[in-house]
C-alpha cells in the first residue's frame, strides 16, 4: 500500500470513528458488591450511580438516547469481577464502565477493560496500581497514599499532635493509607511510635487495645471500614483511651455511628463528601440521595454518583460512541460534582481537595478542608 493510500485509509478510519453513533440505549457497566461483606457500601454506590443515570436521562440522556446501567454483583471479589468485566465488554457491549467496589475487585477488572479499550472509572477504590493498568482507567476518589498524607497533616498541623499509633487493616485499602501517613508524618512533627495490623474479619481487638493503651499516644491513625472501625473505636474508648482517632473514607457512613454509638463522637476522618457544603452540587445530591435511598448520603454514594456524572459529561462532549474519543473526553474532565471539582492528571488520577469530617451530635459535620496541592498531588506514573 502506497503512503498516499495509507493516508486515505487512515483518514477514512478516523472519519468513521468520529461519526460513530450511539446505540438505541447507551450502556454503562457497573461491577459492585450487592452481597457479601461489602454489600452495604455496594448498595450506596449503586443507588448513587442510579441517581446520576436518572438525572441524566431526565435531561435528554446522550444525544436523546437513554442511558442504561448494566449492573453485576462482584461480591468485592477479584474472582467475580474478572468474568463480570469480560461479560460487560463482550456480551453487553458497554461503552464504558465504573467500579463501585473495593480495590481488589477493581484492580482485577481494570486490566480487562484496558485490554478491550473500554473506559473504566474506579469510584472509590484506593490502590495505586488501579490506574497503572493503562490509559483507559481513571479514578474519581483519592489514591490511598494521598489520603494518608492528608491524615498526617491533620494529625500534626491541624490537631497539633506529636505521638501517633497506627492501626492498619491488612488489605490494599489499609496498607496504602498507612503508607501515606507514615511517609509524611515526620514532615508535620509526628512520630509513629507503634503500628499494629488486623484482619478484615476481626471484630475483637483486645490485644491491640492493650498495646495502644501502654503506648499512650496523643493521636491514633486507624484504617478500616465502618464494620471494623465501629467495634475498634468502641473498644478503644471502653479501655479509657481518649486520644483523638483519625479515620478515613471507610468510616464514612451513618452505619459507623450506629455501631460505635456514643463512642463515635469526636472521631475525625478524611473523605470526599462535606455534609455542610454550600455547593449546590453537593446539597442537591445529598437531598436527592436521601429521598431515593431513605437514609443519609455517604462517601461511596457520592462517589458512585460522581463517576457516572463524569462519564455522562464526557459522552456529551465527545458526541460519539468511539472509545478513543470518549477516553480523551474523560481525560479532559473539569467538572463540579458532589465530591468536589474533578480533573485528572496524566495517569488518570483525580486532583481535588480532601474533606475532613467529624462526628458531632451523632452525625457527620465539616471539620476542615485540606487544599495543599503539593501534598495531595497524585502519582503520575
Amino acid at each position: 500500500m502506497t503512503p498516499k493510500i495509507k493516508g486515505l485509509a487512515l483518514g477514512l478510519i478516523m472519519s468513521v470513528a468520529a461519526t460513530a453513533v450511539w446505540a438505541d440505549t447507551v450502556k454503562i457497566g457497573m461491577n459492585v458488591p450487592q452481597t457479601g461483606f461489602a454489600a452495604a457500601d455496594g448498595k450506596s454506590a449503586l443507588i448513587g450511580a442510579e441517581l446520576a443515570v436518572e438525572q441524566a436521562n431526565a435531561t435528554g440522556g446522550i444525544d436523546g438516547k437513554m442511558i442504561e446501567l448494566v449492573v453485576y454483583d462482584d461480591q468485592a471479589s477479584p474472582k467475580q469481577s474478572v468474568p463480570i468485566a469480560t461479560k460487560l465488554v463482550e456480551k453487553d457491549e458497554v461503552v464504558a464502565a465504573i467500579s463501585g467496589s473495593y480495590s481488589g475487585a477493581t484492580r482485577a477488572a481494570a486490566g480487562i477493560f484496558q485490554s478491550a479499550g473500554v473506559p473504566y472509572i474506579a469510584a472509590y477504590a484506593v490502590h495505586p496500581e488501579i490506574t497503572k493498568s493503562g490509559n483507559y482507567v481513571f479514578r474519581t476518589s483519592f489514591v490511598g497514599e494521598v489520603q494518608g498524607r492528608a491524615g498526617a497533616k491533620l494529625a500534626g498541623e491541624i490537631l497539633g499532635k506529636k505521638r501517633a499509633v497506627v492501626i492498619t487493616l491488612k488489605n490494599d485499602f489499609g496498607k496504602s493509607l498507612a503508607a501515606g501517613f507514615k511517609e509524611k508524618a515526620g514532615d508535620f512533627g509526628v512520630e509513629v511510635v507503634s503500628e499494629y495490623e488486623y484482619s478484615i474479619k476481626d471484630r475483637q481487638f483486645g490485644p491491640i487495645v492493650t498495646k495502644v493503651k501502654s503506648d499512650n499516644p496523643d493521636v491514633i491513625y486507624a484504617s478500616g471500614y465502618f464494620f471494623t472501625a465501629g467495634p475498634l473505636v468502641s473498644q478503644l474508648r471502653s479501655a479509657g483511651i481518649t486520644a483523638p482517632i483519625i479515620g478515613q473514607e471507610g468510616y464514612d457512613s451513618e452505619k459507623f455511628i450506629k455501631i460505635a454509638k456514643a463512642d463515635a463522637e469526636g472521631v475525625i476522618i478524611t473523605t470526599s463528601l462535606d455534609r455542610d457544603s454550600d455547593s449546590a452540587e453537593t446539597t442537591d445530591f445529598i437531598k436527592a440521595f436521601e429521598a431515593k435511598a431513605g437514609y443519609s448520603a455517604d462517601m461511596v454514594a457520592a462517589s458512585g454518583h460522581t463517576a457516572v456524572k463524569v462519564l455522562v459529561d464526557a459522552m456529551r462532549k465527545a458526541g460519539t460512541s468511539d472509545a478513543a474519543a470518549l477516553r480523551d473526553a474523560i481525560a479532559q474532565t473539569n467538572l463540579t460534582a458532589s465530591t468536589g471539582t474533578i480533573s485528572f492528571n496524566e495517569l488518570g488520577e483525580v486532583q481535588k481537595d480532601v474533606q475532613v469530617q467529624v462526628v458531632k451530635d451523632g452525625a457527620w459535620h465539616h471539620y476542615a478542608i485540606i487544599s495543599d496541592k503539593k501534598l495531595l498531588a497524585p502519582p503520575t506514573n
